[in-house]
């Protein structure tokens, strides 16, 4: 049943079961009323379903229907570690608190009802009491197993989860203490009774190496290993490059040719050339044809879409697709014929893009480049290097020529570039961390940013043009009360920020974080800017992407390890071999909205593994430098603390009754914490030196304590 039967169906069924001329009545008179045939039974139920779900029915604990008497909402249950929760309802970016009395045995996740509490005034946050649990969000939790005599029970390393499971001795699946299991829950309990399950998978004990990321991973249901018609799929089509795969294609193996990236790199996805066509630059984008490889609806294909992206964890990487793809055929490497995307851009001395073409093509990489030589031979002028590299020296200098135009053109329509530096934290083969730095951008880096961003520029804008389904990088325009406070706190350091109807230009952020640069607040200012600033998304419009302020955006770069890129290289090449019919154009229509929601879901899940997987790392750090002195920035404010980041990066928490020389308010016009005697002020970006009074590797949380040294 299409969208639109679907919505007409449930219009009529909700007029019948709102009509005073009938009583509530159970599915089957309903069906009877509507003459509809038993075997469409399941429709009129998930009808019904989606009307409860709406609040705008509802259904008696004997199974009849009738209209809703409380003006209910549906919505999906967050809830928080100190026992009180938020519902997010549905079609909304409203919430409503929910207060730990009025859980009524939701779990996070849960898609639950909720009715408005009463007595609340206008202005203050809607709060309302859970009135059912239409569906459970976790089934499966992950946490450290405890025995005891006839049972045993797991402490679930979710803090949302907030009860301990009962585990009978018949489910322990042979855990013992200190296991690191994945329980399966089989009773979610209720006011008396603590949830029940069985132990579905022993990841390793809590001590053993890597038990600690996969404990991690297996929470937030990232999958490791590949089924075996996957592999077995994935070595079939793996094969080196045919004469017959080259036909067709724009024969590119005289271009002289060269791939950057990092050093530890496997999956070398784009590749790039760059030379002078008369007065204008020759830029070529050239992507790894994966879709050759990855045919729709295949194990691959279905696979790769179940994981949507892969993860980079800071002890191992999950791949979107297996190693001897990522790693082999689809990698670019020197020497090698491979297939190709290509987008070949001609720029002009302005740095505008004058012309450009996408064709599938076939390549051969001259040399295998990292971002440490492209930087010595551009920066340091390293001879060595230099000789090294010689016959590609040229083009390199060219490189940084035109990455400097198309950035400036960026630059002056207003793009953002929010230059913070990332963590690289250092591993033994224990996985114990030895280090952690700033790992920081350099002139390579941003040049093959400045290429891949010109490339999914233009394939963006040539598609929206042809009206053909795309899936669009988008990102909308900030929330305008977040704005509104961080030009509340900018106006503290004497900065302003021009808001207009509601909406901000991103020239304005960009003038802003212009105006900060060099100053002590510069990195402060700039995060909470960013703070401000909404999720970038997968859609099917075109939207626009507000931080680089162009109207066009697509990733069309990474196929390799983004499945919305590896979606699109299907439509750019059915468009190409002209079979992008009418029936292709409907196929797409109806895919690519749930392509695009899924990817983006999928995004947000490895993100955050990624985040606490060097969370942890960071925390277990610190936990051996207990004691020790520091000197940081104040880089948050709350009413329960301050929070101090150290040079390497990491952040912890200077609590507030920790502060034992007055007593402290939190000043929120100025985002400062206050002595109410002493009138010492704390504010954000101030250097502090702290001492690490304690790390805590559940919560993945540091504790410091200002020092007096």
């Amino acid at each position: 049943m299409d969208k639109a039967t679907f919505e007409k169906r449930k219009k009529v069924i909700y007029d019948l079961i709102c009509d005073d001329l009938y009583v509530p009545m159970k599915i089957k008179e309903i069906a009877i009323i509507l003459q509809i045939p038993r075997e469409q039974r399941d429709e009129l139920k998930e009808i019904l379903d989606a009307l409860i779900m709406e609040g705008k029915i509802e259904i008696s604990k004997r199974g009849k229907y009738t209209k809703a008497t409380k003006k209910v909402y549906a919505g999906v249950f967050t809830a928080h570690a100190r026992g009180f929760g938020f519902v997010e309802l549905e079609d909304s970016e409203e919430e409503i608190f929910i207060p730990e009395s009025e859980i009524n045995g939701a779990f996070h996740k849960d898609t639950v009802e909720v009715e408005l509490l009463k007595g609340e005034s206008s202005g203050k946050r809607k709060e309302g009491k859970i009135v059912k649990i239409l569906a459970r969000g976790i089934e499966t939790v992950v946490g450290t197993y405890e025995e005891s005599k006839s049972f045993g029970f797991v402490c679930p390393d979710n803090l949302k989860f907030s009860q301990d499971i009962f585990i009978p001795l018949r489910d322990s699946k042979g855990a013992v203490d200190g296991h690191k299991v994945v329980v399966k829950i089989t009773d979610y309990g209720d006011r008396r009774r603590n949830p029940e399950g069985k132990v579905v998978e022993i990841i390793g004990h809590i001590n053993d190496p890597g038990t600690d990321i996969m404990s991690i991973v297996k929470a937030y249901e990232i999958p490791c290993e590949f089924p075996e018609k996957v592999m077995n799929q994935a070595e079939r089509v793996g094969k080196e490059v045919s004469e017959a795969d080259r036909g067709g294609r724009m024969d590119l193996r005289d271009w002289q040719t060269v791939t950057i990236d990092g050093e530890d790199a496997k999956d070398l996805d784009d590749a790039i050339t760059l030379s002078m066509d008369g007065d204008k630059y020759k830029l070529g984008v050239h992507i790894a044809d994966v879709t050759n490889y990855v045919q729709e609806r295949s194990a691959l294909d279905v696979e790769a879409l179940k994981r949507g992206t892969s993860v980079y964890l800071v002890d191992r990487v999950i791949p979107m697709l297996p190693h001897v793809l990522s790693n082999g055929i689809c990698s670019l490497n020197a020497g090698k014929d491979r297939l190709t995307l290509s987008c070949i851009m001609w720029i002009d001395k302005k740095g505008n893009i004058v012309d450009h073409k996408i064709t599938e093509s076939v390549i051969n990489v001259n040399r295998r480049m990292s971002y440490t030589s492209v930087r010595k031979i551009l920066v340091d002028k390293d001879e060595a290097e230099i000789a090294e590299y010689k016959e590609l020296v040229p083009m390199f200098e060219l490189m940084e020529e035109v990455a400097g135009l198309l950035r400036e053109k960026r630059r002056k329509r207003g793009s953002i570039d929010f230059d913070f530096p990332e963590s690289k934290i250092l591993l033994d083969k224990n996985g114990k961390p030895v280090e952690i730095k700033p790992y920081e951008r350099n002139v390579a880096t941003r040049i093959i940013e400045d290429f891949m961003l010109a490339a999914n520029e233009t394939v963006a804008e040539d598609f929206f043009w042809q009206e053909i389904p795309f899936v669009y990088r988008s990102h909308e325009n900030p929330d305008p009360d977040k704005l509104l406070k961080l030009g509340t706190f900018i106006n503290n350091f004497g900065y302003a920020i021009h808001v207009g109807q509601d909406e901000v230009h991103p020239k304005e952020v960009q003038k802003l974080l212009e105006k900060i640069e060099g100053s002590e607040e510069e990195d402060l200012i700039a995060r909470l800017t960013l703070r401000s600033m909404k999720q970038a998304k997968y859609t099917v419009g075109c939207e626009g992407h507000f931080g680089l302020a162009t109207k066009y955006y697509c990733h069309f770069t990474s196929p390799i390890r983004r499945y919305p890129d590896l979606q699109i290289h299907r439509i750019i090449k059915e468009t190409l071999r002209g079979r992008m019919n009418e029936d292709r154009r409907s196929h797409y229509d109806k895919l690519l909205p749930e392509v695009a929601k899924k990817s983006s879901e999928l995004e947000r899940r490895a993100e955050e593994a990624e985040r606490e997987t060097d969370k942890l790392k960071k925390v277990e750090y610190m936990e051996e430098r207990t004691g020790e002195v520091f000197e940081g920035v104040i880089s948050s404010i709350t009413a329960w603390g301050m929070y101090v980041e150290l040079p390497n990066t990491v952040e912890g928490l200077v609590h507030i009754a920790s502060l034992e020389d007055d007593y402290y308010f939190f000043q929120e016009s100025t985002y400062e914490l206050v002595g109410e005697h002493t009138n010492k002020h704390y504010k954000l970006g101030e250097r502090v030196k702290v001492m690490v009074s304690g790390t805590d590797r559940v919560q993945r949380t540091i504790d410091f304590k200002i020092s007096q040294d």
